[in-house]
């Protein structure tokens, strides 16, 4: 779908694009599925290990219409709107909706460090929770956690042993166990799998270890 002009578009309607692709969803409950993403442009957060850099500047403004209209002919129910950080937009949250209202099963992939507490309750959050190693521990925004469901999923990106000891920290003095999916990976090229994998089996910590799928399919190029 060919990008428009930004003035061409409502203001309650327009949304700056990066992409739109159908994929193998990588990550979380919905891993291994077929599945269509929009990333969005944007992000207010640099994170040291950030493998979509590319979506910080450029883009293309599409309305939400437009946006509908791209997902559709792909045929599937899994739709994940990423980024970025899609909340840096403020008509994310009406495109989320949006997708509902259209039957999709619809997630949503955030830093975290946005309020995302009046999304839709049809969606799905994953929410981010940025470990020191981030080099963003400071943007997360802790009233996010006391809206969280079973059904969704907070995520730690583990950089090293002392993320590792943090993030247990972090889950035990917000009372985080039962309350949503905990997820655990490991920073590519920074952790070592194998290793993280043994600390959560010797510790005997109720968190799911995930490792992205769509990196060890195509090495994680853009589009994929």
């Amino acid at each position: 779908m060919a990008a428009l002009a930004r003035d061409a578009i409502p203001a309650t309607e327009r949304l700056r694009v990066t992409e739109i692709f159908h994929s193998l969803q990588g990550e979380a409950d919905t891993a291994g599925f077929p599945t269509v993403f929009v990333r969005l442009t944007g992000c207010p957060l640099r994170c040291r290990y950030c493998d979509t850099e590319y979506a910080f500047y450029g883009g293309g403004w599409q309305s939400i219409a437009s946006i509908l209209a791209a997902v559709e002919p792909f045929g599937t129910r899994y739709v994940c709107v990423t980024g970025g950080e899609p909340l840096a937009q403020p008509n994310a949250a009406r495109l989320l909706a949006r997708l509902c209202d259209s039957s999709y099963r619809v997630s949503l992939e955030t830093s975290g460090a946005i309020d995302a507490r009046a999304i839709d309750r049809r969606v799905i959050r994953v929410l981010d929770v940025k470990t020191p190693g981030s080099g963003e521990v400071e943007r997360n925004f802790l009233p996010n956690l006391e809206s969280l469901r079973p059904e969704e999923m907070v995520k730690f990106v583990i950089c090293n042993r002392a993320d590792y000891e943090w993030s247990v920290g972090f889950i035990r003095a917000h009372a985080l166990q039962g309350r949503a999916q905990l997820l655990f990976s490991p920073s590519a090229g920074e952790l070592a799998p194998r290793e993280l994998a043994d600390w959560i089996l010797a510790d005997r910590l109720g968190v799911r270890f995930q490792l992205q799928l769509h990196k060890l399919l195509w090495g994680g190029e853009p589009g994929r």
